[in-house]
């Protein structure tokens, strides 16, 4: 009988917790997050939070990927509440500008964001001004992303301002970073497109070519953008979302998990659950 006893003790404990936690969240209201789809660090940090929102502070959390107007939109009418996704000041500056009077900055998630043309580490070729000296070595072409994005662009600009005899070959993210994972096998020498945060600097040593004529523009951050009635609906929420705030190590762990097959959630769960006192310092 006392095993018996103490099996009923147990799952009347067990339903007691989830039915506190099914208080709490009912309690709360449920929060909508904006995250730009296929932009490794975007996933990323938008699902670590979002489960930390959700495992922590008990909030019913729905994750929206969309394109980067509809998510400034979106957070400035309210459709969502928040947004960890926010590239300034010149990524997106533009919609930074139209909107900043709907909006609220909570603060950086992430310093150092850059974009430019990248080596792995045992190329010589030190800056874009290199790259001719080079040319024969990277098979004349620069390994290149989506047609049309803006490193992309700024890529066509590079070759212009420093009279570059390479192309730039066109191709898709996952094409670019097979190309990379290739030639680091070969240890063959290879030019991409590329920014940080990505996951391919948690995996390989690769450095960004030294740009002197600032084609690319100035380092980034990483921003969290809320709307202004959060603070009123979700204080919580938004206190911790002020204080999230993570470096190139932390953000490549989740993105090479997801890389490497683990689904977003449970990438994002695992890293909760491994490092508790990162976590702890964002909700204190």
């Amino acid at each position: 009988m006392s095993l018996i006893k103490h099996l009923l003790c147990g799952l009347g404990a067990a339903s007691m917790a989830l039915g506190m936690a099914a208080s709490m969240a009912a309690d709360k209201p449920a929060l909508k997050i904006g995250y730009v789809n296929g932009w490794d660090d975007s996933v990323a940090a938008t699902h670590v939070a979002g489960e930390i929102l959700q495992s922590k502070l008990g909030y019913t959390v729905k994750l929206q990927p969309v394109e980067p107007a509809i998510m400034w939109q979106g957070v400035a009418r309210g459709d969502l509440d928040a947004t960890l996704s926010a590239w300034l000041p010149a990524t997106h500056g533009e919609y930074f500008e139209k909107l900043k009077d709907k909006i609220v900055v909570l603060g950086t998630n992430y310093e150092g964001a850059k974009i430019g043309l990248i080596v792995p580490d045992y190329v010589e070729a030190k800056s874009i001004e290199d790259l001719n000296q080079y040319s024969e070595a990277f098979d004349g072409k620069i390994t290149g992303i989506d047609a049309g994005a803006g490193v992309m662009r700024r890529t066509e600009d590079a070759i212009k301002q420093y009279d570059l005899d390479l192309r730039l070959m066109p191709s898709s993210g996952p094409a670019m970073t097979t190309a990379l994972t290739r030639a680091e096998k070969a240890k063959e020498p290879i030019v991409v497109t590329g920014w940080i945060p990505h996951w391919m600097f948690a995996k390989w040593d690769l450095r960004f070519l030294e740009d002197p004529k600032k084609v690319f523009g100035d380092d980034e951050h990483v921003d969290t953008v809320a709307n202004p009635g959060l603070a009123s609906k979700a204080p919580e929420a938004e206190a911790f979302l002020k204080k999230f705030s993570w470096g190139a190590e932390e953000v490549g762990e989740v993105m090479l998990a997801i890389r490497d097959g683990a689904k977003p959630e449970a990438a994002a769960r695992e890293w909760v659950e491994k490092h508790p006192d990162r976590v702890a310092e964002w909700l204190e």
